[in-house]
């Protein structure tokens, strides 16, 4: 496992304790990392949604230098799956 995915699951873990639905969130050759109702992890499972951006993507958003929406419109951002649990888990990290 990358200490990419390590530092996002610990800076993760901060902001989100739980999300009702199963969120995953890919860095770009780095690995992935899982989010549900038991918290933040790394890991590849299924999931409801499904985030995919570069490592600077993912780090400004982390940050607050990068607005996930514009993100999203520029391409730097991919969302495939539920749109609604996108927002969702965009809510938890604002």
């Amino acid at each position: 496992m990358s200490e990419v995915v390590n530092a996002a699951v610990e800076k993760l873990s901060q902001k989100i304790d739980s999300f009702d639905s199963v969120a995953k969130f890919v860095i770009k050759d780095e690995g992935a990392i899982m989010i549900d109702e038991d918290g933040v992890r790394a890991g590849d499972d299924e999931a409801d949604v499904t985030l995919t951006a570069s490592r600077e993507t993912f780090e400004g958003i982390m940050n607050g230098d990068v607005n996930p929406a514009t993100a999203f419109m520029t391409g730097k951002l991919k969302i495939d799956g539920s749109m609604t649990v996108a927002m969702q888990l965009g809510q938890k990290l604002s």
